[in-house]
């Protein structure tokens, strides 16, 4: 009796360390962004994408940088609400070379149709084309718009659905302190 009471302890103890390491793993990918989720810490997938004007850029090109990776389309309303407050972000961050937004297109269309958008809209964050949608099936995207904040080490942090307003202070504040953990 006494030996199956030691075994069930040392089983609940077992369980209890593992519950707290779990805590612990889940708690490191929570988002210091105000209002937007956590990631859940996976590898964001690579990939070589298309820019507007026929050049491409790599994910691995940017490692060791803070990613602001937004999926949108032209013809989506909640995405052309919230892409004047990525422009106010990615002034106000444009002064630190280790952060870098992009916006991929999901437009089926391609360059066709959202050079002329970004350029009537003055939008100067760098804008990369996915009309196959392969790259939004690779982050497993629900819909659009939806926002992925990659680390320096290249781990998803952050991941928001819908629009949001990224222009403010906190947010900010928030990628800030991303920035400030080095690689490595």
């Amino acid at each position: 009796m006494a030996g199956r009471r030691t075994i069930l302890y040392l089983m609940a103890g077992l369980a209890f360390v593992a519950g707290v390491a779990l805590f612990i793993a889940t708690m490191q990918w929570r988002s210091t962004i105000p209002g937007v989720p956590g990631g859940d810490g996976r590898m964001a997938a690579d990939f070589t994408l298309e820019n507007l004007d026929g050049g491409s850029l790599s994910l691995a090109s940017l490692r060791g940088k803070v990613i602001f990776l937004n999926f949108w389309a032209t013809w989506c309303a909640p995405c052309r609400d919230e892409m004047p407050s990525m422009q106010l972000l990615d002034d106000a961050m444009r002064g630190d070379p280790g952060f870098v937004m992009l916006a991929v297109s999901q437009d089926e269309r391609g360059r066709q149709v959202v050079k002329p958008f970004v350029d009537k809209n003055g939008f100067r964050f760098k804008v990369l084309l996915d009309p196959d949608g392969r790259l939004a099936s690779s982050y497993g995207l629900s819909g659009v718009p939806e926002t992925f904040i990659i680390d320096r080490t290249g781990r998803i942090v952050a991941h928001h659905m819908g629009a949001f307003d990224w222009s403010r202070a906190d947010v900010r504040e928030a990628l800030k302190q991303i920035l400030e953990v080095k690689q490595g």
